[in-house]
């Protein structure tokens, strides 16, 4: 849990869509009754889920000490790009994490995380910045996950692997686990088709799909 809030600030979910839904509910206990709103680029949206949906003009008008910005957006590039125009407006992380994740031993986790309800990390494990891991997904032992990764739910990412920066995984894929000599790397930018089992490293900005994983060859 984060320290306690001040009515000097605001609560902001980026992303008016399911991701968001997900997490209200404990976001609004992360809030301590700060002001919690949405912003979405989509004009149309007005309300989710019983509360306003700003443009990110309308956000940036907003009077507040400070200003808390959770990112819910999926895909790992689009993430980034927000990321730097929040950075660029001098808006603040806000990492939330359900009260029932499990931590074992030795584990960093970057600024920006969003971590849905049962979701497991063993020990000696690295993540980087802005990282999402949805309901039911873990990460075993020697991992080192870079930034702007995604897990979508059921991913299990096993001892001794490397997923370099902005890499999503899809629901369930199973990532095999490598040895300390050779670790498993999943290159920047890659993505894990949902169900894939991934047996060996995967080149960067790759589409591996099915068990085992194959790369999708992309046509000109």
């Amino acid at each position: 849990m984060r320290r306690k809030r001040t009515s000097l600030e605001l609560d902001i979910i980026h992303g008016a869509s399911g991701a968001a839904a997900g997490i209200m509910p404990f976001a609004k206990l992360l809030s301590k009754g700060s002001p919690v709103v949405f912003i979405d680029d989509d004009n149309s949206k007005k309300m989710f889920m019983g509360i306003d949906v700003l443009s990110f003009n309308e956000f940036l008008a907003l009077k507040a000490e400070k200003k808390f910005v959770s990112i819910t957006i999926s895909s790992p590039k689009i993430r980034k790009l927000i990321n730097h125009r929040l950075k660029d407006n001098d808006i603040l992380d806000w990492s939330i994490h359900y009260k029932n994740l499990i931590k074992m031993h030795n584990v960093k986790i970057g600024g920006g995380y969003l971590i849905s309800p049962y979701v497991t990390f063993t020990s000696n494990i690295i993540i980087g910045k802005y990282f999402h891991a949805n309901l039911y997904s873990y990460v075993e032992h020697d991992c080192i996950i870079g930034d702007f990764v995604t897990f979508a739910p059921g991913v299990k990412c096993n001892g001794n692997i490397i997923i370099q920066d902005e890499v999503h995984v899809g629901s369930g894929a199973v990532i095999k686990n490598g040895t300390k000599k050779n670790p498993i790397v999943i290159g920047k930018g890659s993505i894990i088709g949902a169900g894939a089992v991934v047996t060996k490293s995967v080149k960067p900005y790759s589409v591996m799909v099915g068990n085992p994983a194959k790369e999708i060859i992309k046509k000109n």
